[in-house]
């Protein structure tokens, strides 16, 4: 497989992964790599994660994602470049399961140079939504990470309680 992708600042967040030709629309760019873990050892060290960074007011990385239903991937090692990527209310690629194995997959043209997002698909918890800032500057932007699908349920919530 041919890497197509670089890490470089990124405007949104920290570093970010950069295309570094142009990347067609379909194509799988890089794995997110790491820990294998049972769902709750992941919920269990995204939980510490949130707390140091709630506590510390840096900003935070959980780097923990859901494979399936009984594992997680930790992607804190540093080798896991795609750790990188950043969320956006209006991504160019998206995840992909393949076999145990988790991918970044491009969903539009991609520009060379242009940064690589995703969705990260959070819930929508009132709880707390606000500890996940979005920083992307979409013009759709609602100002938190959250996954799109769950942006009624967002919306509601906030009209309900703008009223009160």
């Amino acid at each position: 497989m041919n890497i197509n992708w670089q890490v470089k600042k990124s405007k949104v967040h920290g570093k970010g992964v950069f295309a570094s030709q142009d990347i067609v629309k379909g194509e799988k760019i890089i794995q997110y790599m790491g820990e294998k873990v049972s769902r709750a050892e992941g919920d269990r060290r995204s939980e510490l994660r949130i707390k140091k960074h709630l506590k510390s007011k840096t900003t935070g990385s959980v780097y923990i994602f859901e494979l399936n239903k009984n594992f997680d991937i930790d992607g804190t090692s540093l080798q896991n470049k795609a750790r990188y990527i950043n969320h956006s209310c209006l991504p160019n690629c998206e995840v992909q399961i393949l076999r145990g194995q988790i991918w970044i997959k491009s969903i539009k043209n991609i520009k060379k140079d242009e940064e690589l997002t995703y969705d990260y698909g959070y819930e929508f918890d009132k709880e707390d939504y606000t500890d996940h800032k979005c920083c992307c500057g979409k013009k759709n932007c609602i100002g938190y990470i959250i996954s799109k699908d769950q942006w009624p349920k967002y919306k509601r919530f906030i009209s309900k309680n703008k009223k009160k």
